[in-house]
């Protein structure tokens, strides 16, 4: 504890070593302490707040009051840096070393645990660490102004609440399933491997890039297209180009992700399973990402391939526990609907106002033809159209995406500018407003500072370009989620419902639910999201129920 500068308190509860000194009963502190944190009116500053609540709440806390977290105002003054720690927040505002966490435990095999660490080492460490976060308190406080004072008042520090509840959630896994999954995939691997060595003519390490390249350049002669510091490259991009003249390629693309999936998720989530929920508890991290998204850690739940085979099959894994069941809520095209709001394209608005499908429309349009004679190869390209504005797309990213000419893309994207008049307008405008004052703003006032518009590398500026374009865009509709998330909490608190919010997934919302609740959440869950701000177009949110998250989505 600190309240003020240099002046910092180490309560000692539960260190175990030889010639430990005595100290004070556990439940005595926490029954003297509990008021103090419950009570709303004495304010509660930390520096990642998530984790103290969580580790509280496990011990039966509840720290209300919680009225800053020095680690998300960092990250909301410049959401680009990655420097959002403790000690690297000391270091620049006061130039001051803190005691490492490694220096106090240890590393490797020689690291015990903190109850191992002596009490005046541990007092020192702990001190600082609540000293410095009071110190940073005032620094950074004062320089929250306008909407990003707004922003962090409104949404950021609720969700910290709202965020620590789902983590102790949990999602139920079905461990039978995984294992299941682990032998279908090992042999689908295995069927993969003879594959690759029939077409390559030998068997070779797949994993190695150095035999791999030797093999597609070399022995196939396939032409190259990327060089690095130590050979030929074959990564991703160089894979998916030659894949369109050899089968080979293709089959090692297949062969990674599948190997990247069952090592990453089919295999390692068994060992995330916390034993006494039975339940996978990942991480929410609030100030990673530069757009204000959401990302998900320890395990990463956000990159489960949705529309692949093996993705739908992991997602299945995922369940509700005993009769509940499992309660999807999608918002649909959130981002081209927040573009729409934000350009005000009148062709944009229309089509979803008549509750068309926007992709079919772009189609048609592009194509020239009735929305009735869209076929789903015209589709898929306007599809990769509509969402390559968004992300700043060039034609040659769009004509290597959809494999065709570079003229042919240019044409697509000329039509589409056509089409949607005010859309190319408002990208226009975009860049220019945040070359002029350095950053683009979301429609809650979340500021991202891009320096890069004014570099000289042509490079460099147009892909700060790119983003400056996606930003206002895609930061928006993170913003939204988040209003409908902290909204959502305080409803089912307040009606007294079980259904609890489990996932949150880019623009999807997972809660588990007692049949019971049914009729009731689904409802509470569509009016609240699509009500979590009034745009100039309907936010519409698709539901779905399941037994298992494949099922619900």
């Amino acid at each position: 504890f600190s309240f003020e500068d240099g002046n910092a308190f180490y309560l000692p509860l539960a260190h175990r070593y030889l010639g430990v000194p005595s100290q004070l009963d556990f439940n005595m502190v926490v029954e003297k302490l509990k008021p103090i944190f419950k009570d709303q009116t004495i304010k509660k500053c930390g520096h990642n707040l998530k984790y103290d609540l969580i580790v509280m709440a496990n011990e039966g806390i509840s720290l209300d009051g919680v009225d800053c977290d020095t680690m998300i105002i960092s990250y909301l003054l410049n959401p680009s840096s990655r420097g959002h720690g403790l000690d690297a927040l000391t270091l620049e505002y006061f130039g001051h070393k803190n005691i490492k966490y490694k220096d106090v435990v240890g590393t490797g095999n020689k690291e015990i645990g903190f109850d191992e660490v002596e009490i005046d080492r541990a007092t020192q460490y702990a001190a600082e660490d609540s000293d410095m976060a009071w110190r940073l308190k005032r620094k950074l406080q004062s320089q929250l102004k306008d909407s990003t004072l707004k922003l962090y008042q409104e949404i950021e520090l609720p969700l910290l609440e709202v965020l620590a509840e789902i983590e102790q959630n949990g999602v139920y896994v079905d461990q039978n399933h995984l294992a299941k999954l682990s032998v279908k995939m090992g042999k689908k691997l295995l069927a993969l491997e003879k594959e690759i060595y029939r077409l390559a003519g030998e068997e070779f390490n797949i994993n190695s890039p150095k035999q791999l390249s030797v093999i597609l350049f070399e022995k196939i002669k396939l032409p190259v297209v990327k060089k690095t510091k130590t050979g030929y490259s074959t990564d991703v991009s160089v894979l998916e180009l030659l894949a369109e003249e050899h089968n080979l390629p293709e089959q090692i693309l297949s062969y990674r992700q599948l190997t990247k999936l069952k090592s990453t998720y089919v295999d390692a989530l068994p060992s995330e399973i916390f034993k006494k929920t039975g339940r996978v508890h990942t991480s929410f991290n609030q100030t990673v990402a530069a757009t204000g998204r959401l990302s998900s850690s320890n395990p990463n739940l956000q990159n489960i391939p949705i529309r692949s085979d093996m993705g739908k099959e992991i997602r299945k894994a995922f369940t509700a526990e005993g009769e509940n069941m499992l309660l999807s809520a999608d918002y649909s095209q959130i981002e081209l609907r927040v573009l729409a709001h934000l350009s005000q394209d009148m062709v944009l608005k229309n089509a979803f106002d008549k509750g068309e499908d926007i992709h079919a429309r772009t189609a048609a349009d592009i194509f020239r033809s009735s929305l009735e004679n869209v076929d789903e190869d015209s589709r898929r390209m306007a599809k990769a159209v509509n969402f390559g504005i968004i992300y700043g797309l060039s034609a040659f990213g769009l004509s290597r995406q959809l494999k065709i000419s570079r003229k042919e893309a240019d044409d697509f994207i000329e039509r589409y500018y056509k089409l949607y008049s005010n859309v190319k307008g408002f990208m226009d405008n975009t860049i220019a407003e945040a070359r002029e004052c350095g950053y683009t703003r979301t429609m809650f006032g979340r500021r991202r500072y891009l320096p890069d518009l004014k570099s000289d590398n042509r490079q460099i500026r147009e892909s700060a370009e790119r983003v400056a374009i996606n930003s206002p865009i895609q930061g928006s509709a993170a913003d939204l989620i988040k209003v409908a998330m902290i909204r959502l909490s305080k409803k089912l608190k307040k009606l007294k419902l079980k259904s609890k919010m489990i996932l949150q997934v880019h623009d999807e919302l997972v809660f588990e639910c007692p049949v019971d609740d049914r009729k009731e959440i689904e409802t509470l869950v569509r009016n609240e999201m699509e009500g979590a701000c009034a745009l100039s177009v309907s936010l519409v949110v698709d539901t779905g129920w399941g037994k298992n998250w494949h099922e619900a989505h």
